[in-house]
């Protein structure tokens, strides 16, 4: 018996770090856009839209080809986060295998049209860029229920394959100084497209067929080695979580429920997605994301044409920039898990008098979207000063903003809402804030058309939306401390009982 569970550690380890480096080195790449913009210019994508603006001295006005540069991220970061929603629903559905067989399809088709494009075929970035996107996200989905493994640990390994995700938006600055180095763009890409073959492989061998259970039941295996009573209990597990309903919440348990479930846990399983997407809780945090995912999107949009102002069409000193960029976007995955720490800070208290679990956790998590929160309203005053020094700071602040932000998100949707809502839930919200991300792209053509490529009002404009975001984590602040109160009330009235 001992050997079977030091054999299931093993496995979980295995998965986890295998899950990490998936993350780390395939999932995020689109968010490494500005590096590949650079090496796009210099094999002249779309350089057709650049035009002399002098008959006698070679001077181009490339910004109609900035313009479609971002165009491509605006649809490619819109279909990452549309299409989720999509994505959600066949992750609940159809469980953990055919959502990463579609997502490593995905994947590998978006890379290989990266790698056979052309200047002359350069709208061919557009289904590339959008395809990459989409795949690379579905890979984080299905890698977050490892968390689940871990249950002391679940909102840090939550973070951390969020941040591993940021990170490797490096991946393509890896590609840039390759390229510099003389090797091509094509065969970078058709490297990355024969490495899918490690994530079929990881597919069957290290990841289950549906989910991952939350609680986890003991002896729990999946994979190649997973075996008939177990992987059944998971399947019955998983049916009967759908079962309750709100009008008999107390009767309905699942035979994995721990021990002291309470009526208030029950009434969590029973909640329909409907009753979800009209709480307060699910309409705030949607504001939260949305906001400060338009900032950044706009900001990694836009970064390219910004520091060819700043540094007065200095290509050395953009290329130097970019690199700088890039470099601190390896820091995701260090900064990421500082957000999970801040979520499982409580794990080891004693719940107070009448407190729920879910009630600790929520309230460990409004200080968490307050951080976030604050960290955007600073990165957004220092994009918004036109000093090129300033940037390397400003790029510590997104990356640290962008860790904290999707790490957040996702952790919180896993703790405010039943486990059987997240991947709908989570493709909705992500679905719903890649609408508001469309902006980006009308923005940016407001700030090259009528601003004559100054953005400073536009910035100004986001930094007072930035606020907008602190209506979240109050809100979440508010509940719980009135929740507490209540809980020790009852508490105070059972024990004079």
């Amino acid at each position: 018996m001992q050997g079977s569970e030091a054999g299931a550690r093993i496995r979980y380890w295995l998965t986890l770090i295998t899950g990490l480096l998936e993350c780390l080195f395939f999932a995020g790449l689109v968010f490494g856009y500005v590096s590949l913009v650079f090496v796009l210019k210099e094999e002249d994508y779309f350089g057709w839209l650049c035009v002399d603006t002098n008959s006698t001295v070679v001077d181009k006005d490339c910004s109609s080809q900035d313009e479609q540069f971002s165009l491509v991220f605006t649809v490619a970061s819109f279909l990452n986060n549309f299409l989720t929603l999509l994505n959600g629903y066949i992750f609940d559905h159809c469980g953990t295998m055919l959502t990463r067989l579609l997502a490593i399809a995905l994947y590998t088709a978006g890379t290989m049209l990266v790698a056979f494009s052309s200047a002359a075929l350069s709208y061919m970035l557009y289904p590339a860029l959008s395809l990459l996107a989409v795949g690379g996200l579905l890979l984080l989905i299905t890698n977050m229920q490892v968390g689940n493994l871990f249950p002391a640990h679940r909102s840090t390994i939550i973070t951390f394959y969020n941040g591993a995700f940021d990170s490797s938006s490096a991946v393509f600055f890896l590609i840039k100084v390759l390229y510099e180095q003389g090797i091509s763009l094509r065969t970078s890409l058709v490297s990355l497209s024969v490495c899918s073959g490690v994530h079929v492989a990881r597919t069957f061998l290290l990841m289950p067929k549906t989910h991952i259970p939350h609680p986890l039941p003991e002896n729990h295996t999946y994979g190649i080695n997973c075996g008939k009573g177990n992987t059944d209990g998971v399947e019955e597990i998983e049916m009967k979580d759908v079962i309750p309903t709100l009008e008999s919440p107390e009767t309905e348990k699942t035979p994995l429920a721990p021990e002291g479930t309470t009526e208030a846990q029950n009434k969590r399983k029973a909640e329909s997605f409907g009753s979800c997407v009209k709480s307060w809780f699910f309409i705030f945090h949607l504001v939260w994301l949305s906001i400060m995912q338009l900032r950044h999107y706009l900001f990694i949009g836009t970064l390219n044409s910004m520091l060819h102002r700043l540094a007065g069409g200095d290509t050395s000193l953009v290329s130097q920039y970019t690199n700088a960029f890039a470099v601190t976007q390896l820091c995701g995955i260090l900064c990421a898990p500082w957000n999970g720490l801040i979520m499982d800070r409580h794990k080891k208290k004693p719940l107070a008098p009448g407190e729920t679990v879910q009630e600790a956790d929520l309230r460990s998590s409004h200080l968490s979207l307050f951080l976030t929160a604050l960290q955007c309203l600073l990165f957004s005053v220092c994009a918004s000063i036109p000093h090129l020094p300033l940037q390397y700071f400003t790029f510590i602040l997104q990356v640290i903003n962008r860790s904290f932000l999707y790490g957040g998100n996702t952790a919180f949707i896993i703790l405010a809402f039943p486990p059987r809502h997240f991947g709908k839930l989570y493709g909705l919200v992500m679905a719903v804030s890649a609408g508001v991300s469309v902006l980006q792209y009308p923005l940016f053509a407001i700030v090259k058309g009528y601003l004559g490529g100054d953005p400073f009002y536009v910035n100004i404009g986001l930094i007072f939306l930035t606020l907008l975001s602190f209506i979240h984590p109050v809100h979440v602040f508010v509940h719980c401390r009135k929740r507490r109160r209540r809980g020790e009330e009852s508490a105070e009235a059972r024990a004079k009982l």
